[in-house]
């Protein structure tokens, strides 16, 4: 696949008037109602015939606190610290309280907090440290929390460890113009770049021949980031046309980066003082929802440098595109985990690699299935061509979610999370784009 090609969204429905938005909205909470009685044999079958396996005792156990609790790499976190003899504790907003990871095994408490865009958000947080005893806090940040849980340090950082970057780099991190300055200066590989906050720079842009740019919002848009409208210097009336389309100002800037085509990949690793000791990276796509572990020197070397030259701390996922040249260049960064965690499911040393420094860097087992969310396979093969390699993929992977062990999590969030976020955009009248079993949303314009 390459840069220039989209994946079709899973359970994809444009923003539409209200009442088409009402009848599909309806339409996916029958289908998902259709579900329930098979799952529900599937969830019954392993609570009554598979034992949970005995947890082991751990030497110094801990109670981490993890946040994001709607998104499945919460969920894979929770349960690598659960199974190493740690104590986990869960927290989300109020808008996902019927997250169905709340019912997982692996956590021991589970709390609502605020908004990270609420006031009350760092503090809701501490209370939560102090009524637990938390030991280590592990954000599993959405894009509008990566910002919240690094200024929360001022508050935490004095009750208990943070595994987040802290607010100075999370924002440097976060802007694209800014991360590209960075890694240029760390002398790494990224397309050309330039921040654009008025709509007139598009027209005074002196495009070079024969390459073309994408325009890229440096706040997090869920639903314009796929558009990948191509400028260049052959195309003058629409750069100018399409720049002034777009919301360009101070306040809200957009990055001019040239469009390279290639091999996309994304990358996970957790980082302490500069040192990578988790790292996953596999292909990717603009809606990834398949995560499988390859190996690419050249993009392992370029994401242990940036680590190393800027000493950071935290969890860090990085988009590359291998270029013609055949050298991968850094699209961007995003400062917290990726849901190429989800790769680690069956690897014991994933709560050592977190929580100790100097741990050897792990990989995940060369014995791993593959990743995917199920709803997501079988719509794919509904609605899709290539049946027939859909139903290797699904036979070679497995479900990121689902778990003989610890299968609640699994009915929760097809039949009580995702029908409760249905029926709440159902009473709001609002449209949504498509539903996202991965990080447990609808997805759809100013999405969190």
């Amino acid at each position: 696949m390459t840069a220039t090609a989209t994946a079709a969204p899973v359970s994809d429905v444009t923003h539409r008037p209200a009442p088409a938005g009402r009848a599909r909205t309806l339409l996916a909470l029958a289908g998902l109602g259709a579900t329930a009685a098979v799952d529900a044999v599937l969830v019954g079958l392993a609570l009554l015939l598979v034992r949970p396996a005995p947890v082991a005792a751990h030497p110094d156990p801990r109670t981490v606190l993890i946040s994001g609790g709607k998104m499945t790499k919460a969920l894979a976190l929770a349960r690598s610290f659960h199974a190493a003899g740690h104590r986990v504790i869960l927290v989300e907003s109020a808008k996902y309280r019927f997250t169905g990871h709340r019912l997982s095994r692996a956590v021991d408490r589970f709390y609502v907090v605020p908004e990270p865009d609420e006031p009350g958000y760092a503090q809701a947080l501490l209370n939560v440290v102090r009524r637990e005893h938390v030991d280590i806090y592990v954000p599993v940040s959405s894009p509008a929390a990566s910002v919240p849980d690094a200024d929360a340090r001022a508050l935490l950082d004095d009750a208990c460890e943070v595994i987040h970057v802290d607010s100075r780099m999370v924002r440097n991190l976060d802007d694209k113009a800014r991360f590209a300055r960075a890694a240029t200066t760390l002398g790494l590989r990224v397309p050309d770049s330039h921040q654009i906050t008025d709509a007139r720079q598009i027209a005074d842009f002196e495009f070079p021949p024969g390459r073309s740019y994408i325009l890229k919002r440096v706040a997090y848009n869920p639903v314009g980031r796929m558009d990948l409208t191509r400028l260049s210097a052959e195309t003058p009336e629409r750069n100018v046309a399409f720049a002034r389309s777009l919301h360009i100002t101070e306040d809200d800037p957009w990055i001019l980066q040239e469009f390279l085509t290639g091999q996309e990949y994304c990358t996970h690793s957790t980082v302490r003082e500069g040192r990578v000791q988790v790292y996953g990276c596999c292909e990717s796509s603009a809606f990834q929802i398949n995560y499988a572990q390859v190996d690419k020197p050249e993009i392992h070397n370029w994401v242990q440098r940036f680590a190393a030259g800027t000493g950071i701390t935290g969890q860090v996922s990085f988009d590359f595109i291998e270029g013609s040249d055949g050298h991968p260049y850094a699209i961007e960064c995003n400062p917290r985990t990726h849901s190429a965690i989800t790769m680690f499911y069956d690897h014991p040393d994933v709560a050592a690699a977190y929580l100790e420094d100097g741990h050897p860097m792990i990989v995940p087992n060369p014995s791993a299935r593959p990743t995917y969310w199920i709803y997501h396979e079988l719509w794919r093969l509904l609605t899709e061509p290539r049946r027939v390699a859909r139903l290797r993929t699904i036979a070679a992977g497995t479900d990121a979610v689902f778990s003989w062990q610890d299968p609640l999590p699994y009915f929760g969030l097809h039949h009580l999370q995702i029908p409760a976020l249905l029926l709440r955009n159902l009473r709001a009248r609002k449209g949504w784009s498509r539903i996202d079993f991965n990080i447990g949303k609808l997805v759809g314009p100013g999405g969190d």
